[in-house]
């Protein structure tokens, strides 16, 4: 039985490809704290045991909150390091209990319990750089028409999933799952490659039902940001911002709006006055 907002459970995003380098983690951090930003109790594991970086972003934010005596909108976080499926289930339902998000961010590799979460994700985020060297994560292209010819395995695995997971919707009474792919760095690509990704993403969409919102920008302040596990989001923390820190902001903003994630409090967002944010979290 929930003791959250949503009837069906906590609200499951899991950020998963088997890339590494295409900022998944970073994403999956903001996103994170975006919630928390709107009132929503947030819990996230991290499944990448070696690297941590989900996990370590949060215990960095942690020791800020400590060492500065302030109070930020975060998340629990956790890291699951054992190869059981039944274990990591275990720890899904103990935090599923208190939570209305659960947050996975998973290696940039093929894993086992990386595609054990996302086959049970509501929504899948798959972090893609704009090349044709992660494009090729989902789907081949033909070298001279840039055509997509086949699915790779990860997008059949996806794609055989969401088929399972819609038989069941009504009679276990779960989620639909939205697959979302998210482009990051697109600002740098050349704007005959991009037309190309554009056109290939397009393509493969149709055939197998993800949807694509913009991501994050390549920017130094994500890499400085990492020591003190602050975000975009905390403003009053963060110092003098320039402008591109703002158009960052507005990236961040633009990506968590378009991930179309179920609200906790509709009338506590990112792009509310501080006035009414003040309010609505002293009374929450």
């Amino acid at each position: 039985m929930s003791t959250g907002p949503f009837p069906l459970g906590p609200h499951r995003i899991v950020f998963a490809n088997e890339k590494g380098g295409t900022g998944k983690s970073t994403t999956a951090v903001h996103v994170a704290v975006a919630l928390a930003y709107q009132g929503a109790r947030v819990a996230t594991i991290d499944l990448d045991s070696r690297q941590r970086t989900m996990h370590r972003y949060f215990e960095n934010r942690a020791e800020t909150m400590r060492r500065r005596a302030i109070s930020l909108p975060t998340a629990t976080f956790e890291v699951y390091g054992g190869d059981n499926a039944e274990e990591l289930d275990a720890l899904t339902a103990r935090l599923a209990e208190a939570h209305d998000f659960l947050i996975f961010d998973t290696p940039g590799r093929d894993d086992p319990l990386a595609r054990h979460v996302a086959t049970r994700a509501d929504t899948l985020v798959t972090p893609l750089n704009d090349s044709f060297v992660d494009f090729d994560l989902i789907g081949q292209v033909d070298a001279e028409t840039f055509k997509v010819r086949r699915l790779s395995f990860y997008a059949e695995l996806i794609w055989e999933a969401r088929k399972k997971r819609a038989m069941t919707t009504i009679t276990e009474q779960r989620r639909e799952m939205d697959w979302v792919v998210v482009r990051n760095r697109t600002g740098f690509t050349e704007a005959r490659n991009q037309k190309r990704i554009d056109q290939a993403l397009t393509e493969l969409s149709k055939r197998v039902g993800f949807r694509v919102a913009s991501g994050l920008s390549e920017r130094v302040i994500y890499r400085e940001l990492f020591p003190s596990g602050l975000t975009l989001l905390d403003k009053g923390h963060l110092g003098e911002l320039g402008t591109s820190h703002l158009v960052a902001r507005q990236e961040l903003r633009t990506l968590v709006g378009g991930l179309n994630l179920p609200k906790v409090n509709p009338e506590l967002h990112l792009d509310a006055p501080s006035s009414t944010r003040t309010a609505l979290e002293s009374a929450a």
